[in-house]
């Protein structure tokens, strides 16, 4: 492990960190709150601190990363983010502890949106600013948009792009990584571009229609207002946040191919048929499961199954019903959908539609080889076969976050939680959802969980938004050895 130029890395990405501060600072400015201060005082110790590991690494050069160091540039890199974002909310005197700070904070960059703030509202519009910033900095990533305008961190890009999306088959849009991270980027901000020109149609102001699209875009989920979406109360603005949330749960690529004049992209994608698909199905079972029992008129019962299996299944986490309420099939629904999460590419969470797809078509094959035991079959995506060690890892993916989640659950439920919170609180922190059941359902948040329960909720979030190996691998001993 080269840790100089590990530490060199991380420097760049805090400095550059602490540079995005200045953004909230311009809000504070013209709002004239408390906020500009605090963030002034954040963004010097985090570009000190960024520009301090930099010089003094700056001499440390190298011509191939190893898989091995670029998960631990990744690693480090969303730590020291979470730390440093973490500073405003601590110095601004948002929360009582460091711990609730870093939880926000980590819950912002990892765009869970699981928060512990009990009065929303009250916060200064520049650290709300900052909380919705940071989810649509770690919505396409922190290390991809660094290696999109940071000419400094070449070197070994590729390995850095695979570790901080683990996809089972990363998309390499052109040759160069640097190019393909940049194409990726301009997708994303074109299409939050046009989201907050939607909003502020509906009626929003540019404040929160830059907020809650830097936290619907990343599928983050956090809201200036205390009951979310559902204090807008308003149909065309549900109908918009349903809208891009799709979007964000469909994998990048095919934007940037639909851009490029190719809107069959998306039909000949089979993994987006299949996440299209379970989002129009499951919507028309929570509609009909509600009917009735919740709500009166049909309108109402479609209006609000559609946006929160769409804000679950996309893992955004936004909510306009207090879906605890609902019949035990619609909450079953829910529950499966934070599992299943969106599209591999995509900005959202979860384990991706993309492994589950490839999970039921290696258990049909291998129901096909007990009746037919001599038959040469493959798994196929796209009419393409998958390699053996892609399927090997997907599996391997599969069994780690089930056994995490059991494993974290059993934790969590040690620590005095009752179940059915532990049971939705770890599914959420490591689908990056944010609200569960429970203590911390649609109408509840996560002030509530004991501090111990806190930083393993912190864990389960990094789990999650670097899909298990990139932080699991820390663990293992063999990693650090020579």
């Amino acid at each position: 492990m080269r840790w100089r130029y590990l530490f060199k890395v991380v420097g760049i990405l805090t400095l550059f960190l602490g540079l995005t501060m200045g953004f909230p600072i311009l809000f504070g400015l013209y709002y004239k709150d408390h906020s500009v201060i605090p963030l002034l005082k954040s963004m010097g110790i985090t570009i000190a601190a960024g520009g301090l590991l930099f010089l003094c690494f700056r001499k440390s050069k190298t011509e191939f990363i190893s898989q091995r160091e670029g998960m631990a540039i990744v690693a480090f890199g969303w730590m020291a983010a979470g730390l440093f974002g973490a500073l405003p909310f601590s110095l601004g005197g948002v929360f009582n502890n460091f711990t609730d700070a870093f939880f926000e904070s980590v819950s912002g960059f990892t765009t869970t949106g699981a928060s512990v703030l009990t009065d929303i509202e009250s916060v200064s519009k520049g650290f709300l600013f900052w909380r919705s910033f940071i989810q649509w900095l770690g919505g396409m990533g922190i290390i991809v948009l660094s290696l999109a305008i940071l000419p400094f961190i070449g070197i070994g890009g590729m390995q850095l792009y695979k570790a901080e999306v683990p996809s089972p088959v990363p998309d390499k849009l052109k040759p160069r990584i640097r190019d393909t991270a940049m194409i990726l980027w301009k997708v994303y901000a074109v299409i939050s571009l046009a989201e907050v020109f939607f909003l502020m149609i509906g009626g929003m102001d540019l404040y929160e229609a830059l907020c809650h699209t830097f936290t619907t875009m990343p599928t983050g989920g956090f809201s200036t207002r205390n009951a979310s979406i559902a204090s807008f109360d308003s149909v065309y603005l549900d109908v918009v946040v349903i809208f891009f949330m799709l979007l964000a749960g469909i994998n990048f690529s095919l934007h940037y191919q639909a851009l490029r004049g190719k809107p069959l992209a998306f039909w000949r994608n089979s993994e987006c048929r299949f996440f299209l698909a379970a989002v129009v199905i499951l919507i028309a079972v929570v509609s009909i499961d509600t009917y009735g029992s919740v709500y009166r008129q049909m309108g109402h019962s479609l209006r609000y199954a559609a946006f929160q299996v769409v804000s679950i299944i996309t893992t955004t986490g936004y909510a306009t019903a207090d879906y605890e309420k609902w019949p035990a099939m619609s909450q079953l629904i829910l529950l499966l959908c934070m599992f299943l999460g969106a599209s591999a590419g995509s900005t959202g969470g979860g384990m991706k539609c993309l492994r589950a797809m490839l999970y039921f078509k290696f258990c049909y094959k291998e129901l096909f080889s007990l009746i037919h035991p001599h038959a040469v079959t493959h798994v196929k995506i796209s009419g393409k076969p998958v390699a053996e060690d892609v399927m090997r890892s997907v599996l391997g993916f599969l069994g780690l976050y089930l056994g995490l989640f059991a494993f974290c659950s059993v934790l969590l439920a040690g620590l005095g939680v009752d179940f059915v919170t532990s049971f939705g609180a770890i599914a959420a922190a490591m689908g990056n959802i944010g609200p569960g059941f429970g203590m911390v359902g649609p109408v509840d948040n996560y002030a509530q969980i004991p501090f111990l329960g806190k930083w393993l909720l912190i864990w389960c979030m990094l789990l999650g938004r670097l899909e298990i190996y990139t932080i699991i691998i820390l663990l293992v001993p063999e990693f650090w050895r020579k």
